[in-house]
């Protein structure tokens, strides 16, 4: 099969699930063709399965302000859905990849160009669910022959909030076990660590919704009581609040950021704790990922994250903003290494289990059978 990803390049969520899965497809033996404007930062080969499509937005005058990208990433759809030619084009994120792909059906019809649009969370949550682009959201959406998101919890929301009464199938996020397996061979987060040091993970896009200065509440409060150091990795706007807030209660001694990195186990493998106090998340990629690499996790039990991590076995949740919750949480795990390392094992037979790649991309395949009738 001939099937073209639409994505996000970035390190959100919603661009490295559409990267992982294009992989995976073409190491299945579908030709798979990328359409981004930058490549995706896990598209880490290219071979004859796989095509990067890059969508150059013109730069005129008139357009100085306001490039018009979606219709950029329509063109450039029209032409990849010709000349592969594509059996199915599968968008990831609604605005505007969706509506972007509704526009090139149109446009190459009566060639047959089926949609599969899969929902990450803002793009229903803040984007979609904006007045400026609530109906635009919701158009393309309505107009996509398969729909699916990431979560119970954001199928739910989608209905709620847009008003979509069309079937939505639920796909969750997946990993890849051996990446990960192979990842235990190396020093992990302990290259960062000194002796003695229990090691925290916070992986985001700094973005208020990820609530990052609760991280530094739940650190603070751990530190005073046991050797600690937390691992920072992302990047985004309230990063620059949260390193003013260390440099001014001198703990930045014990805090190392390192940035945008797109093989996260190599961060993962090693850490005692995984941190994630976001108010709201889809999925929680970030929380599978530590569970892949044997890291109990401290969440939220807010948007998908309940649908990942179990309470009291593969971690705890606790509500948005109880950071002293978090922080006796965090101890009883770090005083505990007994039950640490069997939340660590609960989490990686869960991620194994029950978010496999390999399952996962069936169902995706077997929803691309069905708008498309291809075997």
């Amino acid at each position: 099969m001939r099937i073209g990803i639409s994505c996000y390049p970035t390190y959100g969520g919603s661009g490295i699930v559409a990267t992982e899965l294009a992989m995976a497809l073409a190491g299945g033996g579908d030709e798979v063709h990328v359409i981004s404007y930058a490549l995706p930062s896990r598209l880490s080969f290219l071979n004859a399965r796989t095509f990067f499509h890059e969508v150059v937005t013109p730069t005129y005058p008139l357009f100085d302000n306001y490039p018009p990208y979606s219709l950029a990433l329509s063109t450039k759809m029209v032409e990849v859905a010709r000349h592969a030619p594509l059996d199915v084009l599968h968008v990831h994120y609604a605005i505007p990849n969706a509506v972007s792909a509704v526009m090139a059906r149109e446009i190459v019809a009566p060639q047959p160009l089926p949609i599969v649009t899969t929902l990450h969370g803002t793009d229903v949550t803040l984007v979609g669910n904006d007045p400026n682009y609530l109906e635009t959201t919701r158009w393309g959406i309505l107009q996509s022959d398969a729909v699916t998101a990431v979560s119970e919890s954001l199928r739910r929301t989608t209905v709620e909030q847009l008003g979509i009464s069309n079937q939505i199938d639920v796909v969750p996020n997946f990993i890849d076990p051996a990446r990960y397996e192979q990842a235990r061979s190396g020093p992990g987060a302990r290259r960062w660590g000194k002796p003695g040091e229990h090691l925290l993970v916070h992986i985001s896009n700094f973005r208020p919704v990820k609530r990052v200065m609760d991280v530094i509440g739940v650190f603070e409060r751990l530190m005073r009581k046991i050797p600690s150091r937390l691992i920072l990795v992302g990047d985004g706007p309230d990063r620059g609040k949260v390193e003013q807030y260390c440099r001014e209660h001198h703990i930045c001694g014990a805090i190392t950021f390192i940035g945008s990195l797109p093989l996260i186990e190599e961060v993962l493998v090693g850490a005692d704790l995984f941190l994630l106090p976001s108010e709201s998340e889809s999925f929680g990629l970030a929380a599978l990922e530590a569970m892949s690499c044997e890291v109990p996790v401290i969440a939220t039990d807010a948007g998908g994250l309940p649908e990942v991590v179990v309470d009291g076995e593969t971690g705890f949740l606790r509500p948005v903003g109880d950071v002293e919750g978090m922080a006796a949480a965090a101890l009883r795990l770090l005083s505990d290494e007994d039950l640490r390392r069997r939340f660590g094992e609960a989490g990686r037979r869960r991620a194994v289990e029950q978010f496999s790649q390999d399952a996962i991309v069936r169902r995706y395949r077997a929803i691309y059978q069905r708008v498309t009738g291809l075997p």
